[in-house]
């Protein structure tokens, strides 16, 4: 028994080389294409071997058996922001070509939305497919607002920061470190924040309407984060009065009978 259980996390680790493996052969393909310049390079190949590094890590340490079918596909996201990041990186020498950084980010939007059906249908959803699936959107966000920036200006770093500084003070303050109540609203904006960004990417836009669309995409961030952390402070608040009170009613006294 002990013996199947390495094999398959053989497998699980092999599966994990494999995409490292496709995502730098996709990069080797598009940059020599497009004349990638050594900071696309670089990018790329850092990004596919941390990518690796760190899903190897995560898959050992939750011991999953099989890597699913819901993870190739987040897998293969990964992959699609991987060279995304790399073209980011070479649009600080030399701009990249609009259709293609558009269309790739574009496909990995969309896949955004089928690895978790995938899941669902297979019933192979799991606390690291999950993660790793919210990893690769938060870390695609980073690298639009990243782009978009160079174009508008510093301010809309924010959406791309925002959700790493709200970790960053979860670790100060642990309150933040409840869960939330499933919300739609909370799942719409987060899902808005790549298609805006990437509508102002696009160049489509004159200057003032991409400046509108970012703002508005800043701003329903903005909304969403401070709703939940309202939430998280609130019930954080309730949970220490109660506390509170049902130590004030274990050190009453009990009443003396006459």
């Amino acid at each position: 028994m002990a013996l199947n259980n390495t094999y398959d996390a053989r497998l699980v680790q092999q599966e994990t080389a494999v995409g490292a493996g496709l995502q730098i052969l996709l990069l080797a393909l598009l940059g020599t294409a497009i004349g990638m310049g050594p900071a696309g390079w670089l990018t790329g190949l850092a990004f596919a071997i941390a990518t690796w590094a760190v899903l190897s890590r995560a898959l050992h340490r939750s011991r999953l058996r099989s890597f699913g079918p819901a993870n190739r596909v987040t897998l293969g996201r990964a992959t699609l922001v991987g060279v995304v990041t790399a073209l980011v990186a070479d649009s600080f020498e030399s701009s990249p070509p609009v259709t293609l950084f558009v269309g790739l980010t574009a496909v990995a939007l969309i896949l955004d939305g089928v690895d978790g059906k995938v899941a669902r249908r297979t019933g192979t959803s799991t606390p690291l497919g999950a993660r790793f699936d919210m990893e690769v959107d938060a870390f695609l966000i980073l690298v639009l607002s990243v782009y978009v920036a160079m174009a508008l200006g510093p301010w809309v770093l924010l959406i791309g920061v925002m959700r790493y500084a709200f970790v960053a003070a979860a670790r100060a303050l642990p309150w933040l470190n409840a869960p939330l109540p499933p919300s739609t609203a909370r799942k719409t904006v987060a899902a808005l924040q790549g298609v805006l960004l990437l509508l102002a990417a696009s160049n489509l836009l004159p200057y003032a309407g991409t400046f509108a669309v970012v703002a508005t995409a800043l701003a329903l961030l903005v909304w969403s984060f401070g709703r939940d952390i309202l939430w998280l402070w609130r019930t954080s608040r309730s949970q220490k009065v109660a506390v509170a009170e049902m130590l004030e009613l274990v050190a009453r006294p009990e009443p003396v009978a006459s």
